[in-house]
């Protein structure tokens, strides 16, 4: 406990940058423009299918442009970049105030999910695994945990709101919130961790000991091996918190009663974001990229095969176990796997990949349950999804793993 105390007072100010922007990306995210959905749909006179539509073609086109846009963050400091997206997301939000038409809002939609999802969150992650060697882990834990508060609080809290003031007035406030992190954020980053000017110039090397390039990374079974698990979790989760009304209504639950054990699912990603940290410096990526689904697997099995509200309960917390420690294990695999001098391209085709997959998994799922087939039924087949995700990764752990050069004992000695 002192070890990580003293970590956490040495490094206070990176980890509450990490932590600030993984926060300001809530106002990106699906859980937070999901508030409004209501609101966009009889501004707009849009139909669920209608809006579904534009939401996913939104995200598939943030998720192409990441693939370019992502690589910046291997060209300038994050104390730079981070601030101008999180400028940006302002931007952004402040246009959801005076757009009028259905083309506005597609293009407004696509800001949001490119700087917002897309390009905050990975800043933060990209920062976090080039700062850090030793404790990534912990450092990449800590850092997701804004987002898990902003996961908590701001649906609640704007959900309040709308019955005070319209909802176009509180995507101001949402622009006024982003607006104070900035100066905040550039404070905390006067200082670079590492002291080079430019990411190229230091970091960690990856496999075989060297430095990948975006390229040589994609070329690499090690890479596509894992892409099932990085896409399940955000295609499933996501699917599962969008498609909650006709969920609760296949269970023949209140959908209050639902709703009411998403706390579950928070708290537990939370607690196990952070125990992943110290998993991952302790053992690293390459052992745990096996096992770390199997809560997901367990999670949508129970969630599909009974109706009672407490099994249902288990299955949500093994869910949010999974996620948290899929979040940290995907902002340290790719640092872990191919080095840190390129890794804002690498870590940007993921992203693409993970922001795809949230577009992907309601699209689908939706798609399913018009033909029949209801969610619960569906999490027969999302489990033995994962399960086959958690045998490719285990594969693609082990190849990482026997071509690992760790230089440096002491890093070793910690992942023993």
């Amino acid at each position: 406990m002192d070890r990580l105390s003293d970590f956490l007072r040495a490094n206070v100010a990176w980890l509450a940058a990490g932590f600030l922007l993984t926060l300001a990306s809530s106002f990106g995210q699906t859980f937070f423009i999901a508030v409004f959905a209501g609101e966009i749909r009889a501004a707009y006179d849009l139909s669920h299918g209608a809006w579904g539509t534009i939401y996913a073609l939104a995200t598939a086109a943030s998720a192409a442009v990441m693939v370019w846009a992502g690589s910046l963050t291997d060209r300038f400091r994050i104390r730079q970049i981070g601030v101008i997206v999180l400028a940006g997301l302002a931007l952004t939000t402040v246009a959801m105030f005076f757009i009028t038409s259905v083309w506005m809002l597609v293009l407004t939609i696509f800001l949001l999910r490119l700087f917002g999802q897309g390009l905050m969150s990975h800043c933060a992650m990209v920062a976090m695994a080039r700062w850090f060697v030793a404790r990534r882990g912990r450092a990449v834990s800590i850092a997701g945990l804004g987002v898990a508060t902003g996961e908590a609080l701001l649906p609640i809290g704007f959900v309040a709101l709308l019955g005070v003031f319209d909802w176009r007035v509180l995507w101001l406030l949402a622009a006024a919130t982003l607006l104070a992190f900035t100066p905040l954020l550039w404070s905390l980053l006067r200082r670079e961790r590492t002291p080079q000017s430019h990411a190229q110039d230091s970091g960690s090397a990856g496999m075989d000991g060297r430095m990948w390039t975006r390229m040589e990374a994609f070329r690499s079974p090690v890479m596509w091996l894992m892409v099932p698990a990085l896409l399940g979790p955000a295609a499933w989760n996501t699917a599962f918190f969008f498609q909650q009304v006709p969920l609760a209504e296949a269970k023949g639950w209140a959908h209050v009663t639902l709703v009411a054990l998403f706390p579950l699912y928070t708290a537990t990603s939370v607690a196990f974001m952070l125990a992943a940290g110290g998993l991952v410096d302790r053992f690293g990526t390459a052992r745990l990229a096996g096992i770390y689904l199997t809560p997901l697997v367990v999670g949508y099995l129970l969630l599909a095969g009974s109706d009672s509200v407490a099994i249902a309960a288990l299955g949500i917390v093994l869910m949010g176990m999974g996620n948290g420690l899929h979040v940290t294990m995907m902002g340290t695999f790719w640092a872990d796997a191919f080095g840190t001098r390129h890794l804002g391209a690498i870590r940007a085709m993921m992203a693409a990949f993970m922001v795809l997959g949230t577009a992907l998994g309601p699209a689908l799922t939706g798609a399913l349950i018009d033909l029949g087939f209801d969610f619960p039924l569906q999490s027969f087949g999302i489990a033995v999804y994962f399960a086959g995700a958690a045998l490719l990764a285990g594969i693609s752990g082990r190849k990482m793993g026997a071509a690992l050069v760790v230089p440096d004992p002491q890093i070793a000695a910690l992942r023993k």
